[in-house]
C-alpha cells in the first residue's frame, strides 16, 4: 500500500507505463479485430456489455482462426501477468512474514488475504467463461459468468480498498 516508499517514482511510472501501453494495445488488437468482422446475425448481443466472444457468434465468416488467434494472443498477456502477480504476492508473502509482531502479521494478511481472493475469482471466472466448451454454452451462463467476473469482483475490491 505504500509503493511511493518502497519504489522509486520512476518503477512506479515504468510499472504504470507498462499497463497502460499493455492495455492499449491489447484493446487495439480487440476493437480492429472487431471492426473488420462481416456480421449477418443481427447486431442485438444477449449481454449488458459488449465481448469478443459474443460478437464473434454474430459473425458470418468462419471465425476459428480469428478465435484460435485471439485466444493465443490473450494467453500470452494474461499468462504475464499471472507471473507478475504470482511473483508480486510472493514478495509480498516473504515481507509479512518477516514482521516480527504476530499482530503486525495478522493486520498485514487480513489487507492481502481478500485482496487475493478478489483476484482469484476474477481470474477463475473469467478463465472459464473465454475456455469453457462451446457445447456448454447458454445465454443465461455466459451473463451470470460475465456478471461474476466483471461486477463483483471490482465492487469487492473497492469496497476493500475504502475499508483500509
Amino acid at each position: 500500500l505504500h509503493y511511493g516508499t518502497l519504489l522509486s517514482s520512476r518503477a512506479c511510472a515504468h510499472m504504470a507505463a507498462a499497463a497502460w501501453a499493455t492495455a492499449f494495445l491489447y484493446s487495439l488488437m480487440h476493437t480492429a479485430n472487431t471492426f473488420s468482422l462481416p456480421l449477418c446475425h443481427g447486431n442485438a448481443l444477449g449481454q449488458f456489455f459488449c465481448e469478443i466472444p459474443q460478437i464473434l457468434k454474430l459473425s458470418c465468416s468462419k471465425s476459428y482462426l480469428r478465435e484460435l488467434g485471439l485466444i493465443a494472443v490473450s494467453v500470452c498477456f494474461v499468462f504475464g501477468c499471472f507471473v507478475f502477480v504470482v511473483f508480486s504476492y510472493v514478495q509480498i508473502f516473504r515481507a509479512v512474514l518477516r514482521i516480527p509482531s504476530e499482530q503486525g502479521r495478522y493486520k498485514a494478511f487480513s489487507t492481502c488475504l481478500p485482496h487475493l481472493a478478489v483476484v482469484s475469482l476474477f481470474v477463475s471466472t473469467a478463465a472459464f467463461a473465454y475456455l469453457k466448451p462451446p457445447s456448454i454454452s447458454s445465454k443465461s451462463l455466459d451473463l451470470a459468468l460475465s456478471i461474476l467476473y466483471s461486477v463483483v469482483p471490482p465492487e469487492k475490491f473497492w469496497v476493500d480498498w475504502y475499508s483500509i
